[in-house]
């Protein structure tokens, strides 16, 4: 059997190769309209589904989608724009009002091919009046160190946007609006990706007020009044100004982990997708994975090994040390101490967009002597986990995993490899 951790990168790999724009953009493209074609859109995949737009589209178009820094790809038609994430900056800022101002004055013979994927949240902010950058970017730091899910923060959200919510859709308006989704949400809901800027939102500003109080975030007054004001009302269902409006799923964390099991499957390797939307805590999800694996090992309950077992979803860490993490890279290390060292168990896990947290680290690689090495090193695993300091840990191992920018982003993915018997260890990829 090829090695496990190359086993285990290739499985990574599949996935994030079957969610390439490239491969998924051109069978879902509409009609040429009539009118004008305007594209516009955001997230780490939007610059290159733009690229793959221009390749297929066989008419004149012109437009504006915004990605972050690193992950631009070359357009002659349309404009990329580059802004931070997950923090949102003034260029995200007024990349958002363009769009805006582009979708403006449009026919019922034009169309709105808009571009979305993970990370369009943070990529274009635009802030209902009279909040701030400043504002939304208080409330955002808050909520990603909460411990809210990326519903719940999503949900949050879209009631401090005015392009969130459906609005960017009521904005063009008469215009046909085709949204193409590259998804990195559990449970794949469209006013959750990228906060749903142009479907409609059954959410409401109570549901918002909700969820700050939940986890006892304080935000400004200003934040307040929008919410209890009910000036945050999203666009709800069965408004008219939604009815040309389309949305076409493209790419899902689902069919990245199908990938990623044919390729075990090809490799002669039996794989089990646990599920696509695995959420919660991200050290309390190593736990029970790591749990369900010994049972495996132990028991050959409930599958038989070798096997690989297969996640997807979005986990969440609650801040309370200071260290460099990522939910992937801290699920790892959970998982790490719960396994202690069984010999038949490797695992995997990352951001298929390439960034665990915000570091420029996809995740990381789990060997059965991890922590035996580590303590060789002196460093105490524990102290790492609760430090919220795994990036540190399995960098000093060497087996953190660097992708550079996929641009895509279908969410986590993680591969638990469980043998019948321990194989030999390769060496560190340094």
């Amino acid at each position: 059997m090829t090695p496990p951790r190359n086993f285990l990168r290739r499985l990574f790999a599949a996935a994030i190769d079957a969610a390439q724009p490239s491969m998924c953009v051109p069978a879902h493209l509409p009609p040429v309209p009539r009118g004008r074609t305007i594209v516009v859109g955001a997230g780490k995949a939007s610059a290159a589904m733009a690229h793959a737009v221009e390749q297929a589209w066989p008419a004149t178009l012109s437009g504006l989608v915004v990605t972050r820094h690193g992950y631009q790809v070359p357009c002659s038609q349309i404009e990329i724009v580059q802004a931070a994430h997950p923090v949102p900056d003034s260029a995200g800022l007024a990349a958002a009002r363009r769009i805006l101002d582009l979708v403006g004055g449009l026919s019922a013979d034009d169309l709105v091919l808009c571009l979305m994927s993970g990370g369009g949240s943070a990529l274009l902010p635009a802030p209902l009046e009279p909040l701030t950058l400043a504002h939304k970017q208080t409330v955002h730091r808050a909520l990603l160190q909460s411990g809210a899910s990326i519903r719940e923060i999503n949900c949050v959200r879209r009631h401090l946007s005015a392009i969130k919510g459906g609005r960017l859709a009521a904005a063009c308006h008469p215009a046909q609006v085709v949204t193409l989704v590259i998804s990195d949400v559990p449970g794949d809901r469209p006013e959750d990706i990228a906060s749903g800027p142009t479907v409609a939102d059954p959410t409401s500003c109570a549901d918002a007020l909700a969820i700050l109080q939940r986890y006892r975030i304080d935000v400004p007054v200003e934040v307040l009044d929008v919410l209890r004001s009910g000036h945050g009302e999203t666009i709800k269902p069965g408004d008219p100004r939604l009815s040309a409006a389309q949305l076409r799923l493209i790419a899902t964390p689902q069919i990245a982990l199908e990938a990623a099991a044919q390729c075990a499957r090809e490799a002669g390797v039996t794989a089990h997708i646990l599920g696509d939307a695995v959420e919660g805590e991200a050290r309390e999800v190593g736990k029970v994975l790591g749990a369900i694996a010994l049972q495996v090992v132990r028991h050959w309950q409930p599958f038989a090994p070798p096997c690989v077992l297969l996640s997807g979803g979005e986990t969440t860490v609650t801040v309370s040390g200071k260290g460099r993490g990522g939910r992937n890279v801290e699920f790892l290390l959970s998982l790490g101490i719960a396994l202690q060292g069984e010999p038949r168990v490797h695992a995997i896990a990352g951001d298929t967009d390439g960034v665990d947290g915000t570091e420029e680290i996809a995740g990381a690689y789990l060997s059965p002597d991890s922590l035996a090495r580590a303590w060789a090193l002196g460093r105490k695993p524990l102290d790492y986990l609760l430090e919220n300091d795994a990036h540190s840990f399995f960098q000093a191992l060497g087996d953190s995993v660097i992708t550079g920018p996929t641009r895509t982003n279908v969410n986590d993915f993680r591969a638990i490899l469980v043998l019948d018997r321990p194989a030999p260890l390769d060496p560190p990829a340094r």
